[in-house]
């Protein structure tokens, strides 16, 4: 009984750490870091037709369209939603978990500025703020 408590609880904290992760970490196919300092993060993101990525988060953000897109977002307790966006749709996305999805037949790209809490610009104060772009 006990080995199956604990094997309930380790499988349980391993699902609540894989189950909203870092984009960039857990779906790097879709998700590259563009440039980064203690303030933003900006992501370039890449979805080619019915492409699908896994649930994830994101803090608050500024996503600009860089194509149309067509897709739909499911999130973990709330319905799926979708989306259409013109290229060049500019647009606040308050912090969220979901998962991705291109419902289109053409690839659709957005670059996603992320903004640092007061937190994590703690967290990230010993690390040297990058002055370019990564590329």
């Amino acid at each position: 009984m006990c080995k199956v408590l604990v094997l309930t609880l380790f499988v349980l904290s391993f699902c609540c750490v894989v189950y909203a992760q870092d984009a960039v970490k857990v779906d790097s196919k879709h998700y590259t870091v563009e440039f980064e300092n203690d303030q933003v993060r900006v992501l370039r993101i890449k979805y080619g037709p019915h492409e699908k990525s896994i649930m994830h988060q994101h803090p608050n953000a500024v996503a600009i369209f860089m194509t149309d897109a067509n897709g739909r977002f499911s999130f973990p307790k709330d319905a799926a939603q979708d989306f259409t966006s013109k290229a060049g749709q500019v647009q606040w996305t308050p912090a969220t978990t979901h998962l991705p999805e291109n419902t289109g037949d053409q690839p659709f790209e957005v670059i996603l500025v992320e903004l640092k809490s007061k937190t994590t610009a703690k967290k990230m104060a010993h690390k040297p703020s990058t002055m370019n772009a990564k590329r």
